[in-house]
C-alpha cells in the first residue's frame, strides 16, 4: 500500500511538474517580475487569471479588522487607508479583480516556485485538561519562564529529568506528555481545570533557547512514519500506544522548550496582542509581508480525511503573527479552537496562491 501511494505522489508531482511548466511558458514574458518577491513592490499583477470567486469570509473579516482597530489602535492607523478602501470594495460588493476600483492594487505573490504557489500550513489553539496540582493522571507540568539568569536554561532532558522541579514554576498539570509538546509547537493552549471554572489561555512565556529540532522529521527519518502521510494527527496517532520512555526518547532530541504565561479571561492572541479570528488572519514572515497586511489566500480545503480532492475557496485575511517555521512565501492559517480546528490544522501542508493588497 505504502509503495502504491508513494508511486501515485511521485506521478501526481510530475503531472503538477508539467502544468507549472506549461503554465510558465504560457506567462506573460514580464510576469514574473511583476509579483510580489522580496517585499518591494513592483508594477501591479492585478487579479485577472483565471476569475477568482468572492471571498466567502467577509464577515469574519470584518471581525478581525474590528479586533485590530479597538485592541491595536496604532497598527490600525498605520494601514487605516488599506482597511477603509478594502470596507469601500466589500460595500459595493466588488469582484476579486476590481480592487483598483478603490485605490487598490493585488499583487501576487511569486510563491516558493516562482510561479505562484505559496506554501500554506494551518495551526490553532488546543484546548487541554489539567490540574493546578499533580494526580496520579495529571503529573506532566507546564511551567512559567524561570527568572532571568546568568546561566543557560536547561534543556528539554534535563527539564523531564526535574532541572525546573522545587523552584514553583509549575502553572498545570497535564495528563499526557504528547498534548504539552503539541502546545509547545502551537504557540498557546486553553486549559480546562475541569472543575466547573472558565477556560484558562495559556500563551506563550517564552522558550529556553536550546536548538529546535522537528520531530516529524525525525520519525520519518526512522521510518515510523511515511513522509506523505506525516501531521500532527499522524504523531498523536503515533504516541498512543507508545510508553512514557518512548515518547522521552523522542521527544528530547527537541532541545527547545517552551514556557507559557496563564491569562484569565483572555481571547487567543498573535504576535501583534490582537484577538485572532479563525479563517480571517495568517502567520507571515513580516519581512516580507508586514504585520497587519491585508491578504486575499486561494485556499485548498480539505475533507475530513485530510484529502483534498479539489474545492478551493477564497479567503480575506490578515497578517497578526509570525512563527520561527514561517519564511519567506509560506503562511501559517489560523484555524481556530479545539480538536476539530487541530484535526484539520494537522493535515494542512499544501500550496495555493496569494496576494498582497496595497494602494
Amino acid at each position: 500500500m505504502k509503495e502504491n501511494k508513494h508511486k501515485s505522489t511521485i506521478f501526481l508531482l510530475s503531472i503538477l511538474l508539467i502544468l507549472s511548466l506549461l503554465t510558465g511558458c504560457q506567462s506573460d514574458s514580464n510576469a514574473k517580475s511583476k509579483q510580489f518577491r522580496d517585499g518591494k513592490l513592483p508594477n501591479a499583477l492585478n487579479v485577472s487569471h483565471p476569475q477568482l470567486a468572492v471571498p466567502v469570509n467577509i464577515s469574519d473579516y470584518t471581525i478581525q479588522i474590528e479586533k485590530l482597530r479597538t485592541t491595536s489602535p496604532s497598527l490600525y492607523q498605520k494601514n487605516e487607508h488599506i482597511y477603509k478602501a478594502v470596507d469601500a470594495w466589500i460595500n459595493r460588493s466588488l469582484g476579486s479583480a476590481e480592487f483598483h476600483k478603490v485605490g487598490l492594487k493585488s499583487y501576487e505573490m511569486a510563491g516558493k516556485d516562482g510561479y505562484g504557489n505559496v506554501h500554506l500550513t494551518g495551526y490553532y489553539t488546543p484546548v487541554i485538561k489539567a490540574r493546578h496540582q499533580p494526580t496520579g493522571e495529571f503529573k506532566y507540568p507546564i511551567y512559567r519562564m524561570p527568572a532571568k539568569s546568568k546561566g543557560r536554561l536547561p534543556s528539554r532532558e534535563q527539564i523531564y529529568n526535574g532541572a525546573l522541579a522545587g523552584k514553583g514554576l509549575e502553572i498545570a498539570y497535564s495528563n499526557s506528555l504528547m498534548d504539552n509538546f503539541i502546545m509547545e509547537v502551537q504557540g498557546s493552549a486553553y486549559i480546562d481545570f475541569e472543575d466547573g471554572t472558565p477556560l484558562v489561555f495559556f500563551c506563550y512565556g517564552g522558550k529556553n533557547g536550546h536548538g529546535y529540532s522537528s520531530i516529524g522529521r525525525l520519525l520519518v527519518e526512522q521510518g515510523e512514519i511515511a513522509k506523505e502521510d506525516m501531521s500532527i494527527q499522524a504523531i498523536k496517532n503515533w504516541a498512543k500506544n507508545k510508553s512514557e520512555k518512548q515518547l522521552k526518547a523522542l521527544l528530547i532530541q527537541n532541545r527547545s522548550f517552551v514556557f507559557f504565561k496563564p491569562q484569565y479571561n483572555a481571547e487567543v492572541k498573535g504576535s501583534a496582542a490582537v484577538p485572532l479570528i479563525a479563517n480571517a488572519s495568517v502567520a507571515s514572515d513580516k519581512s516580507l509581508v508586514p504585520t497587519g497586511s491585508v491578504v486575499l489566500v486561494d485556499v485548498p480545503l480539505l475533507d475530513d480525511d485530510g484529502q483534498y480532492r479539489g474545492r478551493r475557496e477564497v479567503r480575506l485575511m490578515v497578517a497578526l503573527d509570525v512563527g520561527g517555521a514561517i519564511k519567506g512565501h509560506h503562511f501559517d492559517l489560523y484555524l481556530g479552537i479545539g480538536d476539530k480546528a487541530g484535526k484539520q490544522a494537522g493535515y494542512y501542508n499544501h500550496f495555493g496562491r496569494a496576494w498582497v493588497i496595497k494602494p
